[in-house]
């Protein structure tokens, strides 16, 4: 008869995969940091938008105010769609930061937030139509950090993600 506990680890190998995996986890620490950070701002900034109850207006003066400078891609978007609908775009955009920031505090479906993170401040980025190496071009920076934080799936330690991993595999 055949033995299963043979394909089993023994207990020096699983004592050496803990180790591991503590190091592993221990030295991320700075892309959790550089998660929960991101999540702050915009949280505090969606929240911001969220009470302001002016935002759509403001949204609207934003979009015509750089309609000249925004890429060519984006103008047609911009006008026929965005400013007619302004009110559900600031309802998105106030709520889409509000939802990132406790995503990404939380660490819940971390990567997919990122990618929607990403996609939204590239919007931004490209309705205001500045280069990517400009001084003013804040956009770019959070949408390199939102890229990275999905491409290292920041998820993976500190956070509900891995918690949950078992349960909801698309979280892993």
């Amino acid at each position: 008869m055949y033995d299963i506990r043979c394909l089993l680890p023994g207990n020096d190998e699983m004592s050496r995969l803990n180790e591991f995996t503590k190091k592993k986890t221990a030295k991320l620490w700075p892309i959790t940091l550089l998660r929960v950070y991101t999540g702050v701002f915009f949280l505090k900034y969606g929240f911001g938008k969220i009470t302001n109850p002016n935002f759509a207006d403001g949204l609207s003066g934003f979009v015509t105010g750089n309609l000249d400078k925004s890429y060519g891609f984006m103008r047609p978007f911009l006008e026929a769609v965005v400013l007619p609908n302004h009110g559900i775009f600031a309802f998105l955009v106030a709520w889409g930061e509000l939802v990132l920031g406790v995503a990404l505090i939380l660490g819940l479906a971390t990567r997919y937030a990122a990618i929607a993170g990403a996609f939204m401040v590239a919007m931004f980025w490209f309705t205001k139509g500045q280069g990517f190496l400009a001084s003013q071009n804040h956009d770019a920076v959070w949408f390199m950090i939102l890229v990275v934080l999905a491409a290292v799936h920041a998820g993976r330690v500190h956070s509900l993600d891995e918690k949950l991993k078992d349960r909801f595999r698309f979280l892993s």
